[in-house]
């Protein structure tokens, strides 16, 4: 019912009850590429895959380490990722040099669920249109946290954000009783093989579009990519691929879903 006159600004309900601004940056995320996550009861993984607009172009970063027990993998609009980024580093920062402490993950997700939620109520500004899963380790265990534009922030076993993202999430929901007691290894393989099946069948992961961050008990957090991804990939590939068609969506799946800690169209070049 004429949408072009209640999708200018986010504050303006259209009659059926809807922010139309708000479901454009939730677009915007699902057209990103693909990112995983899944956290046993010691260790926490996300991995990602990366774009490159072509052969003569480096690919695009995914991960970033915002805090030596945290680091956060983005699927939407590779601008508002980074500036996302930045501000759980920041958050991170000032709670150390306040505290002495890193932040319990707990702060971190009420910190980002008030950003996002600022940008969906005030005139003049938007939705970020970017997802985030933050993968962390505090005195409480293992996270993985799930962010969408509409600032809904919840704690996930596992899940997966981006384009062709519900063949992922099928991987995990199949899989996730066997999340608890793996060890860092074979979280890293669940986490690859989730992820290859958002590629299209003539596809593959290799160590140029794959990253891998990992975080958990006694193991600060860090990033895997390049050269040293291959040893990952060489055991992904002895699991045979069921080659299916890919679905699409981005909303929250794999297995149970709970609160999170203390909390409840996009220019296709900017994506990542």
């Amino acid at each position: 019912m004429f949408r072009n006159q209640y999708d200018s600004d986010v504050t303006v309900w259209s009659p059926q009850g809807r922010l139309h601004q708000v479901e454009y940056a939730v677009e915007a995320m699902k057209q990103g590429s693909a990112t995983v996550g899944i956290k046993s009861e010691t260790h926490a993984v996300i991995v990602a895959l990366k774009r490159a607009q072509n052969e003569l172009c480096s690919h695009q970063k995914k991960i970033y380490e915002i805090d030596t027990h945290s680091g956060v993998s983005i699927a939407g609009l590779l601008s508002d990722g980074r500036i996302l980024a930045r501000f759980l580093q920041t958050e991170c920062s000032s709670w150390r040099w306040d505290y002495k402490l890193p932040i319990p993950m707990k702060k971190l997700a009420e910190a980002m669920q008030l950003k996002l939620q600022a940008n969906t109520q005030y005139y003049g500004r938007r939705p970020f249109g970017v997802g985030l899963l933050v993968a962390g380790y505090d005195k409480d265990g293992a996270h993985i946290i799930q962010t969408d534009p509409s600032a809904e922030v919840v704690s996930m076993l596992g899940t997966s954000i981006g384009s062709r993202s519900q063949s992922a999430r099928t991987y995990l929901e199949r899989h996730v009783d066997e999340f608890e007691k793996s060890t860092p290894e074979q979280l890293i393989v669940h986490a690859l093989l989730a992820l290859r099946d958002t590629l299209p069948a003539e596809e593959n992961l290799s160590a140029q579009n794959t990253s891998i961050g990992i975080v958990g008990k006694d193991m600060p957090f860090k990033i895997i990519e390049d050269e040293l991804v291959q040893t990952h990939l060489d055991q992904v590939a002895t699991h045979p691929r069921n080659i299916t068609a890919p679905g699409s969506g981005a909303a929250p799946a794999a297995g149970r879903q709970s609160p999170a800690p203390g909390g409840a169209g996009a220019p296709e070049p900017m994506q990542q």
